[in-house]
């Protein structure tokens, strides 16, 4: 009887050494690994979505949607070859582009800020995700707050036109780091809205990118001196410089920061355009990636929309975007937090990691 007793003992013995090899090897009370999560939450396609100004709009690649093209008053100019469209994303098979012309940052936040007539871009995203699966919203914003990117050009256009006025460049430089820096905390609150919108709808961070993206030189110096005018690029050497070479690079640096504080990715534009710049091509303009001087003349019978008769301007015209959205697409494969888009020695445009920074 003893020994049955001790031969019971002992088998309690093992199972509480067996018992305690377990709890030593995985961890009392320690839960399972987590559970990879199959995508982006909800029903529908996936989808990748654009918002911001006319970077993303599709400005100056031409044949916009009949509703953005000033119908009631809807000038955001959406355009079938925008950049979202030249995207080839694995899964995702279905683009969506909110971003409209000229919009500030906070038009592309929540609230009620408007822009050509349209509602809030975040708002817009809200109502996509109730029957998309969003897998990528690539967001360009911030030109067209403190920098006022597009009322610089236009002041380089008439330092060109009145020969007896300084560089443009002469008066801009002196504030153009501290508008910048005004415009960074603008752009960190319109990303915030972005994610509140996704998580108010279920996602995680894992469950989607984020990619803000900066601005590439529409001009820069070198061009021929027959189209430094009226025929495409009416700029003083002065200020073609100081675009390309100190006012996009800084304007870059500031959105860069602003992806780092709202936890997005970055993507660098800002020599982007290096070689095909508006005027660059010369007689060719097919090598060009930005439009030059644009003029509808047929808008300037109508009223309604003579002012709008130059707003496609020096902005990435169908090739442009095409080689902005194969950068995209191959930074989107990438594990890389920021990347530039440089051209490769086939003369297109890849994604590097090689992120500028001015001085």
């Amino acid at each position: 009887m003893r020994r049955f007793r001790w031969w019971i003992g002992g088998g309690v013995l093992l199972f509480v050494v067996a018992l305690v090899a377990i709890f030593v090897f995985s961890g009392p009370g320690t839960p399972p690994g987590p559970v990879r999560r199959p995508g982006p939450p909800g029903t529908g396609p996936l989808t990748i979505v654009s918002l911001g100004d006319s970077t993303l709009s599709g400005e100056g690649a031409g044949g916009y949607t009949a509703d953005t093209n000033g119908t009631n008053g809807d000038w955001c100019h959406r355009s079938p070859h925008a950049e979202v469209f030249q995207t080839h994303v694995p899964g995702v098979t279905e683009e969506k582009n909110f971003a409209c012309s000229g919009a500030p940052a906070g038009q592309v936040a929540l609230g009620d800020t408007k822009q050509w007539t349209e509602p809030s871009q975040a708002g817009q995203l809200a109502n996509l995700v109730k029957d998309h699966r969003v897998a990528v919203v690539v967001v360009a914003v911030g030109a067209n707050d403190d920098p006022h990117f597009s009322a610089l050009v236009s002041q380089c256009f008439q330092s060109w036109f009145l020969p007896g006025n300084a560089p443009c460049s002469t008066t801009v430089r002196t504030t153009w780091r501290d508008q910048v820096n005004a415009m960074v905390p603008k752009v960190v609150s319109a990303l915030a809205d972005v994610k509140k919108v996704l998580a108010q709808a279920g996602y995680e961070p894992g469950d989607y990118q984020l990619v803000l993206q900066s601005y590439a030189a529409p001009i820069g110096p070198g061009i021929p001196a027959d189209l430094q005018n009226l025929n495409g690029c009416p700029f003083r050497t002065e200020d073609l410089t100081w675009v390309r070479d100190e006012g996009v690079p800084v304007l870059s640096a500031g959105l860069a920061r602003a992806a780092t504080q709202a936890g997005a990715r970055f993507l660098d534009l800002s020599r982007a355009g290096r070689g095909h710049e508006a005027c660059s091509g010369g007689a060719d303009a097919s090598k060009e990636w930005f439009s030059r001087l644009t003029l509808q003349l047929n808008d300037l019978t109508d009223a309604d929309r003579a002012s709008h008769a130059l707003q496609e301007s020096f902005h990435p015209n169908a090739n442009g975007h095409a080689q902005i959205g194969h950068c995209l697409t191959e930074f989107l494969a990438t594990a890389l937090p920021s990347a530039a888009c440089l051209a490769g020695a086939d003369g297109d445009l890849h994604a590097a990691a090689t992120v500028a920074t001015p001085a």
